[in-house]
């Protein structure tokens, strides 16, 4: 193995509103039948890494529930493993992880009995397929001390929402800007990072003596003129789901054929833990158009452009269109869905109408009855 894997995964996320009350942005369900996880944790094993530790805090119960088997991402060997590390209460300590830099050197003891020679750094709520061995083979060839990840953002998204990189002609990083006011390029960090094991050893203790605890800031913007620090282009599909319109917007990408292809069909796959559900029932007066359904679903009205998660039950003569429909909720005789994620085990009562827009989807909250 040439490198080890470290997901962040424990930020805390109020933008995503009732949708992370009780889960992690990485939590979230995507595609009908994923999490957010599966994609970062996926290119991991996918890219040969088979150690890899997934960093948890806020909301982190579905998270560790979706990760307590380590096998289904073939992680369930000797010679690695997934381990899933959360903030360590002491006598001593009983502070949560203060930044991303901190969540690290907390678990500093991960990376020091580690012998490979690189760590990959991927944030845990980004929908992507990457093989990182065609980014260590490029920070290699750079002769780079930290390479980032990144896109270029088009002119439909707000780059505001991002860090901003800056690069050099030779594609060397002259500056990052954690979402800034006014950026000065449309180069968008992925949050995923390589740099050497011993490397990220030496600068999370000198931040952490220092009192700095954030990694993007406190190391990679801090020494961008002492480090060799490049940008590695990255053209696929990449969506990140801080947002509610990206969220939305992430889960009706499944809906278009090239994009389903890549992430559900194409070699190598994203792999999730499995539910073992009959498949979805389409009674005799469904009607169901561009639609993903999920095991356990029964459909007896009309679903059109919409991604319906598993055991969810749409009654006679619904009509759902443009939704996100979670897990367990039960759909009323006549209801009307359209422009809205629903969260999961929510009763949608006969007649009801759920309306958004396309600009402000409607969340409904976990549990809720809605007459």
């Amino acid at each position: 193995m040439r490198a080890v894997g470290i997901i962040l995964a424990g930020g805390g996320n109020e933008r995503l509103g009732a949708l992370t009350t009780y889960r992690t942005t990485s939590a979230m369900p995507v595609g009908s039948c994923y999490r957010a996880i599966d994609f970062p944790l996926s290119n991991m094993t996918n890219s040969g890494i088979k150690k890899v530790a997934v960093i948890t805090q806020h909301n982190s119960r579905s998270l560790h529930d979706h990760l307590s088997s380590p096998k289904w991402w073939n992680l369930g060997n000797k010679q690695g493993g997934l381990f899933v590390l959360s903030p360590f209460m002491t006598n001593d300590n009983r502070g949560w992880f203060r930044g991303t830099a901190d969540a690290i050197y907390q678990n500093l003891t991960f990376l020091k009995r580690s012998n490979e020679k690189y760590v990959v750094i991927s944030s845990g709520d980004c929908v992507y397929k990457m093989d990182f061995n065609e980014m260590i083979e490029y920070h290699e060839r750079k002769n780079a001390e930290i390479t980032i990840a990144y896109r270029r953002v088009e002119d439909s998204e707000d780059i505001r929402n991002y860090g901003v990189l800056e690069l050099d002609e030779f594609e060397r990083m002259t500056d990052l800007e954690e979402k800034p006011l006014e950026p000065q390029s449309d180069l968008a960090s992925m949050g995923v990072y390589v740099m050497e094991r011993k490397l990220l050893i030496e600068l999370l203790e000198i931040v952490a003596g220092e009192g700095r605890h954030n990694l993007v800031r406190d190391i990679i913007t801090r020494y961008r003129k002492q480090k060799r620090i490049f940008g590695y282009k990255f053209d696929g599909y990449w969506r990140n789901l801080g947002q509610i319109q990206s969220y939305f917007d992430c889960n009706m990408d499944f809906l278009k054929r090239d994009i389903r292809a890549l992430l559900t069909i194409d070699q190598p796959y994203i792999s999730t833990k499995p539910k073992d559900e009959p498949p979805a029932k389409f009674n005799s007066k469904a009607v169901v158009s561009n639609a993903l359904v999920g095991s356990g679903a029964i459909i007896d009205g009309n679903v059109y452009r919409s991604v319906i998660f598993r055991k969810v039950h749409a009654g006679n003569d619904t009509h759902i269109r443009n939704a996100i429909i979670m897990e367990s909720t039960k759909i009323g005789e006549g209801a009307t869905i359209e422009y809205a994620i629903i969260d999961k085990e929510v009763e949608v009562a006969a007649g009801a109408h759920i309306i958004g827009t396309p600009e402000n989807p409607l969340i409904v909250a976990k549990g809720s009855k809605l007459q």
